[in-house]
């Protein structure tokens, strides 16, 4: 396995991040040596809460929350994912699967002997974390979600399945506009329209990271909205590019450290053929017995998610007579649109439970 490694002045005066960097370093299956970083924050003795990011960003998501759940005693810890921000990122598309993930978080989590968590997790961080909960659940004291699932589709139509595959291998690339539009509707058949992004992220081999998330992210007139499209679609890099895109892009200083974020979506488990099958309906009757508290906090206004929350409310015992919280206004990153929001959440299920 081939393992870069983004040097540390891609990450020099970045806006916001002011916080000290803590690595730990697990072997991978074949023995070679991963190194996985995350932020430490808050009281030593503080309830510890896991913040888990998902795809294609990194801890950087959480700025906004670390202090205020500092604030309010607690000790929060926030990793990068193995091919995201500080992480180590291997360099292949089959060195990146779900399971692996799950692999490699579960050996840091035990390697770092972190215990009593309250998990926090959103997109990938809410897939890859329940995961955890499952193969730890003796150090998870109390689950948090917003704006993910735990996929499990055995019964997906075989026309349906046929139709996915079609798209993945004969269609061409969908541009940007073309994608984002498909993901905007995401009601009904989710799987063809989720297979936008999956043929997007692992088809464009520069995936401009920083300005999607710009353009996602930040409130912008329509006017520039729409120059940053066209310099987009011309394959100019903006000259005027924001902090938040500048952050977001750190991480990934060329298109080799990018495997990552091209290949995960395509491991989402959309479709009954997923290698991921019997372990997630392994990780779904786990948490039909789950009695601990489980507290769904998804945002009013995310296509790619909603809905998502319902199954665990009606399957999770631990999610029964819980306050769940809607996030106003959060679109699917709420860890930056309504950090408030989501931190009271956090803190009240802790002090009430």
């Amino acid at each position: 396995m081939q393992i870069l490694r983004t040097p540390d002045e891609c990450f020099a005066d970045l806006a916001d991040y002011p916080f000290a960097p803590n690595y730990t370093t697990i072997q991978t299956h074949d023995g070679m040596e991963l190194r996985i970083h995350h932020v430490a924050e808050g009281p030593a003795d503080g309830p510890i809460v896991l913040c888990m990011h998902g795809q294609p960003v990194w801890s950087y998501l959480y700025r906004k929350m670390i202090p205020l759940l500092v604030a309010e005693g607690m000790r929060v810890i926030a990793p990068d994912l193995p091919g995201y921000g500080k992480s180590d990122k291997p360099a292949a598309r089959e060195d990146y699967s779900y399971q692996r993930q799950v692999d490699w978080m579960g050996a840091w989590l035990e390697k770092n002997d972190f215990s009593g968590i309250t998990f926090f997790g959103q997109d990938w961080g809410g897939l890859i974390g329940l995961r955890l909960v499952v193969d730890h659940s003796e150090r998870f004291d109390r689950v948090v979600i917003a704006n993910t699932g735990l996929p499990h589709n055995p019964d997906v139509p075989d026309e349906i399945v046929r139709e996915v595959e079609s798209f993945r291998a004969n269609e061409k690339t969908p541009t940007l506009l073309q994608m984002q539009q498909a993901l905007s509707q995401m009601s009904g058949n989710q799987a063809t329209k989720f297979a936008y992004w999956q043929k997007f992220c692992w088809e464009t081999v520069d995936l401009p990271i920083g300005f999607m998330m710009s353009m996602t992210m930040e409130k912008r007139s329509n006017l520039s909205r729409a120059f940053g499209f066209l310099l987009h679609n011309l394959g100019i890099k903006s000259p005027f590019s924001t902090n938040l895109a500048k952050a977001y892009g750190a991480p990934f200083p060329d298109a080799s450290y990018k495997m990552g974020p091209r290949a995960m979506p395509s491991h989402v488990p959309t479709l009954p053929n997923d290698p991921s099958l019997e372990a997630q309906r392994e990780a779904w009757a786990f948490f039909e017995r789950f009695d601990k508290p489980f507290l769904c906090t998804f945002a009013d206004n995310d296509p790619v998610t909603q809905g998502l929350d319902t199954p665990f409310k009606e399957k999770v015992p631990g999610a029964k007579g819980l306050p769940h919280t809607t996030i106003k206004g959060g679109g699917h990153f709420v860890q930056e649109n309504c950090p408030d929001q989501v931190t009271q959440a956090i803190v009240a299920l802790i002090r009430s439970t």
